[in-house]
Parts: structure tokens; C-alpha cells; sequence
């Protein structure tokens, strides 16, 4: 485990405190699974955006696939 010293804005720190009570959980506790959520978070922005780049790499060659297939089919049914 790593020891860290952060500095919140007063607002973010008063809100986390009043949940802190309510949920009867240490600040560290509270913290950690704030920065896990956050991380899971962008990793599924990460993924969203690498799916996003390699879908724009195979469209052209997914569009020549799909009319070779349709040219198939026709001659089946012709």
C-alpha cells in the first residue's frame, strides 16, 4: 500500500465527510473506492475510444466483405 498527501477543494472535501458518517466507512475506505470507480471509468473511455479507432480501420475492407457476400447470395438465388 502507498501513502499519498492530496490536497481536495473544500466542497469535494465537506460532501465526502458527510458521506464518510453516513456510510460509517474510514476516509481511506471512501477514497479508494472513489479512485477504483474513477479507474474502471476511464478504462471503459479508453476501450470506447480504441474501439472506435480500430472500427474506422476495418470499415472499408467490413463494406467490401459485406457486397462480396451480397454477389454471393445473388448468384444463389439467380
Amino acid at each position: 500500500m502507498h501513502a499519498l498527501s492530496l490536497k481536495l477543494e473544500e466542497k469535494i472535501h465537506e460532501e465526502a465527510e458527510r458521506i464518510v458518517k453516513r456510510r460509517k466507512i474510514s476516509r481511506n475506505a471512501y477514497i479508494n473506492e472513489a479512485v477504483k470507480a474513477y479507474n474502471a471509468l476511464q478504462r471503459r473511455r479508453d476501450l470506447r475510444e480504441q474501439l472506435a479507432v480500430e472500427s474506422k480501420l476495418v470499415a472499408a475492407d467490413s463494406l467490401a466483405m459485406l457486397k462480396e457476400l451480397e454477389m454471393i447470395v445473388d448468384l444463389h438465388e439467380a
